[in-house]
């Protein structure tokens, strides 16, 4: 028998899992039918892996060697893998652009105006509410670019070998029906909305701890919490049965007052990501500036947003 990847992989998954019963389990094999695979495997190296015991299995000095290899071994074709995914698409890359986002106008904003930026380029989107996919998107190279976000100054999504530039940053407003007791002010303090309701929209990154972090300073922890669809949180909110959170350049809708948090306890930084081995950097140029762009352009069209920059830091600077 000669060796293969895929034995390389279940000897890591052994000694990983410590037993033969859990590495089945992971394998998704049968304890005896992996237990037949691996005496295949020990034949083939010239001696035993692993040394069976009470309480799992422990790598034999020969187990060591091998498994040394496979820590250099599966790590490199994962990367010859996505590099070769990566390479195989450039060919593409003139004809088309991969661009996934999170929820938000940003994106489709952004596409309109890359039909106008990048002319004979035919854009696809594909949009998630994980920003951990979206990431894992970049790297596999099944996406170009991919826009996301982080509360504050907290990480960005992905591996290190990403690359996610800054678009821009917005303090974070709330949403309230019309008629709440609040709607009137010009700014909402967080702590006055302890007795009410919340809607949200699921996601992976950091903003949920972001947010209870705040509503704690604040002095309460949120009541209730409904996780739903951009639409159904906008609907609940018109109803009355929940405030939400949203980002300053929400666009004006029948039935909702948006207002900016007291001391803005929240913030939002939009970011592009890109793997800068897949991208030629004029490309990330045009896109990131298109971005901004159509940022800038969102900005200007929200009456609460130009009210909020005028008011603070300097030249309407989110601090």
């Amino acid at each position: 028998m000669e060796l293969e990847l895929r034995h390389l992989k279940t000897i890591r998954a052994i000694a990983d899992a410590g037993s033969l019963t859990r590495a089945a389990v992971r394998l998704g094999l049968t304890q005896p039918a992996l237990s037949a695979q691996l005496r295949r495997i020990e034949r083939a190296l010239g001696g035993a892996l692993f040394e069976r015991g009470r309480h799992g299995v422990r790598a034999t000095p020969l187990g060591e060697l091998v498994l040394e290899r496979t820590r250099v071994v599966l790590p490199a074709v994962t990367e010859l893998q996505q590099e070769a995914n990566r390479f195989a698409r450039d060919r593409y890359a003139k004809q088309r652009l991969r661009i996934g986002g999170t929820h938000g106008p940003l994106l489709g904003a952004l596409v309109d105006r890359l039909a106008g930026a990048v002319p004979g380029v035919a854009v696809t989107t594909s949009a998630s509410w994980s920003e951990r996919q979206l990431a894992g998107q970049l790297t596999d190279g099944t996406l170009d670019f991919a826009l996301a976000g982080t509360c504050g100054s907290a990480t960005p999504p992905g591996a290190p070998h990403l690359v996610w530039q800054e678009i821009a940053v917005d303090p974070v407003f709330v949403m309230l029906p019309d008629g709440h007791h609040l709607a009137h002010r010009a700014d909402v303090d967080l702590g006055k909305l302890a007795d009410d309701a919340w809607a949200c929209v699921p996601g992976d990154g950091c903003f949920g701890d972001c947010f209870t972090a705040a509503c704690a300073r604040a002095g309460f922890a949120p009541r209730r919490m409904y996780e739903t669809d951009t639409a159904s949180l906008v609907h609940l909110v018109q109803v009355g049965r929940a405030v939400g959170l949203c980002r300053a350049t929400f666009p004006t809708t029948p039935g909702v007052t948006t207002r900016p948090l007291a001391g803005t306890p929240l913030l939002w930084r939009h970011l592009l990501g890109l793997h800068p081995a897949s991208q030629p950097p004029d490309l990330a140029a045009t896109v990131l500036a298109q971005a901004r762009d159509a940022h800038a352009a969102a900005a200007t069209r929200s009456a609460g947003y130009r009210a909020w920059l005028a008011s603070h830091g300097p030249g309407g600077r989110v601090p």
